[in-house]
């Protein structure tokens, strides 16, 4: 920590993030940064305001330094707090190295209810922990203002990084590590135990996560606060290839607000998974199973078990769901919008025929890759959800350009539609256009332009 020792004014300066190339200008002289070796890598450093806010503050201007005034420095502070909340971390903190008023205005506590860190050079843990040191100044050991963080596809975040969050964080609402490899289970209970009031965390790519529970100590001393339940409404764990339905079940029991729940490409989940989720999880509104080999019509039973509450599905490449989970799904879930299921060759039009009877107010439906669904289906769709705005049919080779007329007929809010490797004739492509004259078609037709 020999880079927190530096002081300015007894105030802990400005941490920059900056290439190690760089130099610091300390009390006035120029300093080369100590951070590690490796070429490109971007670490947090910590430097003293700017040498104009401790010369002679006291002075008032010279007309002639009025007159040189940037134009820039016309506008108001309110002006600049508008540009610098657009900027990323790591550039807010070049800006407190311009000006001394630049310096004050960065470190307004408005600019800090975010931290967004990304890319592979980032030293995320040293800038982590130089950040929240920084905002902790005013309330020692405690970042009360600090409420999303950010963290997306940085390899050398690690456990150590989240710790920081979780002891200097309590009131975190948000934290997004997509793609950060390095963390584990242990890391992940910490924050959830120690943030409250997290609602949204995205641990998609993180392959080592597979579970979300409180630590052991906190189930314990603060079961009244809790009541041993964890307030994550968002929960992303795409790509989180090691988690199982006991894991599935831990977080289901732990995390009983879930609303929106995404667990695409995990493929060890089954049938049973989904039913320990249901039974704890009863505000389920979005749900995505996408690509999980083992989910067939049994889970899709379960998930019905959601009802009306069920708003977004995905069963993209489910190869084991058939109409039968399609009809489970249609029956219970009336108030269903929007229904992924690309890839489900089982599905045909008995199926679209529940769907489009039990569900009118469906906006977005992808069927594609899906060789059974044919103009008859289509009809179904078009004569009971008017509402439709989105369709894929890509790669559907029994659909025709009559099916396709039937849904811009009466269809007309169409605003996508996708019938890439269809055969289609031009004809019906500008009958679509003709009828929905908001609609996108993706084709492959070179005739249609």
């Amino acid at each position: 920590d020999s880079d927190l020792s530096i002081r300015t004014l007894s105030t802990p300066s400005p941490a920059l993030i900056c290439p190690p190339s760089s130099q610091a200008f300390i009390n006035g002289k120029a300093s080369s940064t100590s951070s590690s070796s490796v070429t490109g890598e971007t670490v947090a450093m910590v430097h003293a305001p700017p040498i104009t806010c401790l010369s002679r503050p006291h002075l008032k201007p010279t007309a002639r330094m009025q007159k040189e005034q940037a134009p820039i420095d016309i506008l108001p502070d309110q002006a600049f707090l508008q540009i610098f909340s657009h900027l990323p971390t790591n550039q807010l903190c070049r800006c407190a190295r311009v000006c001394c008023r630049w310096y004050n205005l960065t470190w307004d506590p408005r600019l800090w209810r975010t931290i967004r860190l990304t890319g592979d050079t980032v030293h995320v843990d040293r800038a982590l922990r130089v950040l929240t040191r920084r905002l902790c100044q005013d309330t020692p050991n405690v970042c009360l203002m600090l409420e999303t963080v950010i963290v997306t596809g940085c390899r050398r975040l690690t456990d150590r990084g989240l710790y920081t969050i979780a002891q200097c964080c309590p009131e975190l609402r948000r934290l997004e590590v997509s793609g950060c490899h390095n963390i584990s289970n242990e890391a992940v209970f910490n924050i959830v135990s120690r943030c409250p009031n997290l609602e949204y965390l995205d641990v998609s790519g993180c392959y080592n996560v597979t579970c979300i529970s409180l630590t052991r100590e906190a189930s314990v001393k603060l079961s009244t606060m809790h009541g041993k339940q964890i307030s994550i409404r968002y929960l992303d764990m795409t790509d989180c290839f090691v988690l199982e339905d006991e894991g599935l079940h831990t977080i289901a029991a732990h995390c009983t607000q879930l609303t929106h729940l995404y667990l695409r490409r995990c493929v060890r989940i089954t049938d049973e998974g989904l039913r320990y989720l249901v039974i704890y999880c009863s505000s389920v509104k979005e749900l995505s199973v996408s690509d999980c080999r083992f989910v067939s019509d049994f889970g899709l039973r379960e998930i019905a078990k959601l009802e009306s509450r069920l708003r977004y599905l995905s069963i993209a490449h489910c190869g084991r769901i058939t109409d039968v989970g399609i009809r489970y799904v249609a029956k219970y879930c009336s108030k269903l919008r929007y229904l992924n299921a690309r890839g489900c060759e089982g599905i045909t039009d008995h199926g679209l025929e529940y769907l489009a009877k039990n569900c009118a107010k469906l906006k977005s439906l992808d069927i594609g890759k899906c060789p059974l669904v044919s103009d008859a289906g289509l009809e179904f769709l078009a004569l009971n959800c008017f509402n439709l705005k989105r369709l894929s049919l890509k790669s559907c080779e029994s659909i025709t350009g009559r099916g396709l007329q039937i849904v811009a007929a009466n269809c007309f809010d169409l605003q996508m539609m996708n019938v890439q490797d269809c055969d289609i004739s031009v004809e019906a492509l500008r009958f679509v256009k003709r009828h929905c004259k908001r609609c996108v078609i993706e084709h492959t037709n070179p005739a249609f332009f």
